[in-house]
């Protein structure tokens, strides 16, 4: 989202209430079908399904600057989700029809809107092919890369670290808490992460993308 873009979505939701949610809230519970959209303006936000085993898993995540539900705003479609606190939240909420609206008018933000929806669907279709055709390791190192590209902190170094656990690794990719430690487990002796208070640092990401790219 460049700077002028950035500053339309901000005035617009500038006039609308403001909201904050702790971690771990359930912001729209899945089967509701909220008449709001939602403004984050700091925070991150996941949206994630129960599967048929009671697992969590996450299908998208949301950083400051995102609005959502917009499949439901547009398309009035049935929710499925869970929309859950990842960090303390701030949000605003305006009326999905004045969100609607806006876009109509609005042609920069729309075309960034939908920028964006086509960078999420090229993710989905990567991490759709790993599900289908690769291992537990290639698995687990799209999640980590997806991580850093969209949320990661990168180091003059080049390192990059993300705010994820080992638990948050597993509600994304679907694989048992096990099956990422063992993973993490040859990563690390490999020194390509290292887990750190607060989340894990990423050392080398071309050699990760490299090895992910043999694996598939």
């Amino acid at each position: 989202m460049n700077d002028e873009v950035k500053e339309s979505v901000e005035r617009f939701f500038a006039s609308y209430p403001l909201k904050r949610f702790k971690k771990g809230h359930i912001i729209i519970h899945a089967h509701d079908t909220p008449s709001s959209v939602y403004f984050l303006a700091k925070g991150h936000v996941v949206e994630y399904d129960i599967s048929p085993a009671g697992n969590e898993v996450v299908v998208n995540a949301f950083k400051p600057g995102a609005f959502f539900p917009m499949s439901l705003a547009i398309n009035k479609v049935h929710n499925y989700y869970f929309f859950e606190a990842a960090s303390p939240l701030t949000l605003r909420l305006a009326p999905a029809e004045d969100v609607v609206a806006f876009l109509k008018t609005n042609p920069e933000v729309t075309f960034d809107l939908l920028r964006r929806v086509y960078l999420g669907t090229d993710g989905l279709l990567r991490r759709m092919a790993h599900l289908m055709g690769g291992r537990s390791r290639s698995r687990l190192i799209f999640e980590l890369l997806n991580a850093a590209a969209r949320f990661g902190e990168k180091a003059p170094d080049g390192s990059v670290s993300i705010s994820l656990t080992e638990t948050d690794l597993s509600r994304r990719s679907g694989m048992s808490r096990e099956t990422i430690s063992r993973t993490m487990a040859q990563l690390r002796e490999a020194g390509l992460v290292i887990v750190q208070p607060g989340g894990i640092r990423i050392t080398d990401a071309a050699a990760l993308e490299a090895m992910i790219g043999d694996e598939l």
